[in-house]
C-alpha cells in the first residue's frame, strides 16, 4: 500500500500544480512560425499568460497596455508610488532640450517635461493612435504648444536622426515587441553624449505588486543596452519602487 499512496500523493501534487500553473501559463502553437523571423529572438508556445511568447536575450516581452487603460496612468495613487516629481529631478534637464518619451501613453510624462523646456521641444511616441489624440486633446485644452506627437511602429520610433538630447521611458521599454530594432533606432536619434534614461519596476523585489513580466531587473536592462552599444552611466535608486537607470550614447 504504501508505494500507491505515494504514487497517489505525487498525482495529487501534480495535478495542483498543473491546476495552478494554468492560471499563469498558456499555449499558443502559432508563435512557433516567427521563430525564423530574427535572429535576436526566441519563441516558446508555451509561455506566462502575461506575455507574447517572444523571448529577447532569456527575458519574456510582456504584452502592451491597451489605450482603453489609460485612466490607469493617470490615476491619482501614481504621485506616491512613483514620485514622478523626484524623477524629473534627477534628470538634469536644460530648458533648451529636446526630449523623446517613447511609450508616452496618455502624456503624463510629456506635459511635466514640455514644463521643464521652455524653449526646447518633447517628441510624444507612441505606437496607439488613440494615445497620440488624448495627448492632443490636452495640448489644445492646456495650449501647450512644445510637445509633438509621433506615431511610432513596433520596429521604430520615427524620430529625426541626431536631433534628441534624451530619450525617456518609463515603463515602456519591457513592452517593446522588437526591443532590438527600437533601440537601434532609437540610438541613431541620438548625438554622441545624448542620453538614455528607463524607469522600471524593481524585478528583484517580489513584494512590488506589479506583474513579473512589467518588471525589469537592473542587470537585464544593463544587458540589454549593452547589446545595442550604450554606456551604463548610472543607477539612481531614489523612486519607491523603480529603478532609474541613465545610458549615455559614445
Amino acid at each position: 500500500m504504501k508505494p500507491l499512496k505515494i504514487l497517489l500523493f505525487s498525482l495529487t501534487l501534480l495535478v495542483a500544480f498543473l491546476l495552478l500553473g494554468s492560471q499563469f501559463l498558456t499555449y499558443d502553437a502559432s508563435i512557433i512560425s516567427e521563430k525564423n523571423s530574427s535572429p535576436y529572438y526566441d519563441y516558446h508556445a508555451l509561455h506566462s499568460r502575461d506575455g507574447i511568447g517572444k523571448f529577447y536575450l532569456g527575458r519574456e516581452i510582456a504584452k502592451v497596455m491597451g489605450h482603453q487603460e489609460f485612466l490607469w496612468l493617470e490615476r491619482p495613487s501614481r504621485e506616491q508610488q512613483e514620485n514622478p516629481q523626484k524623477l524629473l529631478e534627477v534628470l538634469n534637464i536644460k530648458p533648451t532640450d529636446t526630449i523623446a518619451d517613447i511609450g508616452a501613453g496618455s502624456g503624463y510624462f510629456s506635459f511635466r517635461l514640455a514644463s521643464l523646456v521652455p524653449d526646447g521641444k518633447v517628441f510624444a511616441v507612441d505606437i496607439q493612435p488613440e494615445m497620440l489624440d488624448i495627448i492632443d486633446f490636452f495640448k489644445k485644452e492646456n495650449e501647450v504648444n512644445n510637445i509633438e506627437t509621433i506615431l511610432g511602429t513596433i520596429k521604430n520610433p520615427n524620430l529625426p536622426k541626431n536631433m534628441v538630447d534624451i530619450v525617456l521611458m518609463v515603463d515602456a521599454y519591457h513592452e517593446f515587441e522588437y526591443p532590438r530594432e527600437m533601440m537601434d533606432n532609437i540610438v541613431t536619434s541620438l548625438p554622441p553624449g545624448g542620453k538614455v534614461i528607463l524607469a522600471e519596476y524593481r524585478r528583484e523585489n517580489p513584494l512590488i505588486p506589479i506583474k513579473t513580466l512589467h518588471k525589469m531587473t537592473e542587470k537585464q536592462v544593463k544587458n540589454e543596452m549593452d547589446f545595442v552599444g550604450l554606456t551604463w552611466e548610472k543607477t539612481e535608486e531614489i523612486l519607491p519602487q523603480q529603478h532609474l537607470i541613465f545610458f549615455t550614447k559614445i
